[in-house]
């Protein structure tokens, strides 16, 4: 059973590089000089658990925790709030979202958890779209996934939707459909075409889509 003491020493060592007479590098940096780290090590985080190397993913997931306890020190001294403040709201956070758990709400399948976690998300940030709070910043793919994973409940059309279905049909795995992306991503080169930027506007246009559809539906309520 984890002890947590690991954890404290990690606190105690950023402490001492942030204090007086300790780093001076990491004395200087602030939240936004670190941001292309905090990507970095995510990034290599998802390579390690990709590879299924589990002596890399112990590593980089180090790497991560850092990255946490970084911006929490800078915090410290700036923004009000530590480390504890961090634990203590993903604590909270966890157990308001988890009533089937902690509470006396209902909830005997993944999908009527995650369900539940949306909707209690939602409501809590006081969002009026399921696709409120998605991060703009997101890939491409990974935007398009998300959108769609938001927004499955809402009956839209979509461009190309038959033809897609259609080549994927003649695909055996996911493998070959990574190969069949990474064949669109050329062919698109090919026409001088960016395909993250088309996939990017692609999203957009489908988000656009949904929140029309989102505010019919509320119209007509």
């Amino acid at each position: 059973m984890p002890t947590g003491d690991p954890l404290r020493e990690l606190i105690t060592v950023m402490d001492r590089l942030r204090s007086p007479g300790g780093c001076p590098w990491d004395a200087r940096q602030t939240h936004q000089s670190l941001v292309e780290y905090l990507i970095e090590e995510t990034y290599e985080v998802v390579e390690a658990i990709e590879t299924n190397s589990s002596v890399d993913l112990c590593e980089e997931l180090g790497d991560l925790l850092l990255q946490v306890v970084f911006h929490a020190r800078i915090a410290a001294e700036n923004d009000g709030f530590n480390i504890d403040d961090v634990a203590q709201g993903i604590v909270a956070k966890l157990i308001r979202r988890h009533p089937h758990v902690f509470a006396d709400a209902r909830a005997d399948t993944a999908e009527e958890v995650e369900a539940g976690w949306q909707q209690l998300k939602q409501t809590e940030k006081g969002r009026k779209s399921a696709l409120d709070g998605i991060p703009a910043g997101l890939p491409a793919l990974a935007h398009a996934g998300k959108v769609l994973a938001r927004s499955d409940h809402i009956s839209v059309s979509m461009p190309m939707a038959e033809v897609a279905e259609q080549i994927v049909a003649s695909v055996d795995d996911e493998q070959e459909f990574g190969d069949m992306l990474y064949a669109l991503v050329a062919a698109a080169r090919t026409r001088s075409w960016d395909a993250e930027a088309a996939a990017r506007d692609a999203v957009r246009r489908r988000i656009a889509t949904v929140r029309e559809q989102e505010s019919g539906v509320t119209g007509a309520t």
